[in-house]
């Protein structure tokens, strides 16, 4: 039974509008690198500046880090309305996991950069019986400039029952990329040309595996808000009781990857010049899993100066599973 001085952030209490705090993270070097390489990248335009030409050799984010720079922060939007989150309840503890994001950029973010984060509760739905709630995050920089935004979706509610732990468990077990892994940057001749595409034109795939390790690495890395050091991403006992019936690689992470494998066929440009990402999680990434991410060119459009490729990408783990299902908008301005 619920705490009746608890007042808990369910489903029923949340409503479109709720605000949270605002954030300003001042972006270092650092703070890059460590996103890249806990991301299991290790291309060097990551790690120090003056590698690429992009940007005039600046040290720029990779795109995904939007959500670690100004984060959701569901727990402090409930504390901020009055409630106590889910996650952060005495009596009533679970978690609200990941359904889907969609994120949109209008400009780089650069070591040095200040980003003010503003979040609210954008609306609620239900469908087929579960519950889900979107937040919207947006990320401004010091001069006032909105760099980015996304729509972010948790699941308030699962009609379904709890996901089983498929038996035959993936067996990989990779090390975490240090800063001594050095990489390569994607080959350039390699990305894609608006002129040469076609619907139907193939992305450059990638394959990432994951670890318990890696997991609790970016569970644990944040750049604002407050720790939560039990989740169902680094606990084992705890993820037992939620939707996922185990650990679980976050919505976010498994972004990253997406942003990654985007990289080798398109310019970081065509991100931070009215880019686009939405993933759906459809079934969980665990540790020991390798997912493939592989996908293609559906449309390529011409809007003034514009040129927009949309992409559809399906991430399959090694059982065949179809694990996250995205649709990716670049653009190859001219």
């Amino acid at each position: 039974m619920v705490d009746q001085q608890e007042k808990l952030w369910d489903y029923d209490a949340v409503a479109a509008g709720q605000a949270g705090p605002t954030t300003e993270v001042k972006i270092t070097a650092e703070n890059i690198a460590e996103y890249a390489l806990l991301a299991q990248n290790s291309d060097p335009r990551f790690q120090r500046p003056g590698v690429s030409a992009e940007f005039d050799g600046a040290l720029v984010a990779m795109p995904t880090m939007v959500i670690t720079y100004a984060p959701l922060m569901r727990e402090e939007i409930a504390e901020a309305n009055g409630f106590v989150a889910q996650e952060r309840s005495t009596t009533a503890r679970s978690q609200t996991p990941f359904a889907k994001c969609e994120v949109r950029w209008w400009g780089p973010v650069k070591a040095g950069d200040t980003i003010t984060g503003s979040r609210r509760v954008l609306e609620k739905y239900d469908r087929r019986g579960s519950k889900f709630v979107t937040f919207r995050v947006e990320a401004a920089n010091q001069n006032g400039e909105k760099v980015a935004e996304y729509d972010y979706t948790c699941i308030f509610g699962y009609a379904q029952g709890k996901k089983a732990v498929p038996q035959d468990r993936g067996s990989a077990d990779p090390q975490p990329v240090t800063g001594s892994s050095e990489g390569q940057e994607p080959d350039a001749s390699a990305l894609l040309a608006f002129d040469g595409l076609y619907e139907g034109t193939e992305l450059a795939s990638m394959s990432v595996s994951e670890s318990q390790e890696i997991i609790n690495r970016k569970s644990d890395f944040r750049l604002s808000g407050n720790p939560n050091p039990i989740n169902i991403h680094n606990n084992e006992e705890f993820a037992r009781q939620n939707i996922f019936s185990g650990t679980v690689v976050s919505g976010p992470a498994a972004m990253s990857y997406l942003d990654q494998m985007l990289q080798k066929s398109f310019p970081l440009s065509a991100f931070y010049q009215g880019g686009q990402l939405l993933m759906r999680a459809i079934e969980p990434f665990r540790a020991g899993d390798t997912v493939t991410l592989q996908g293609e060119v559906i449309s390529k459009t011409v809007e003034s100066a514009d040129r927009i490729v949309e992409c559809r990408i399906k991430g399959i783990n090694q059982r065949g599973d179809l694990v996250n299902l995205s649709d990716a908008r670049m653009n190859l301005v001219v």
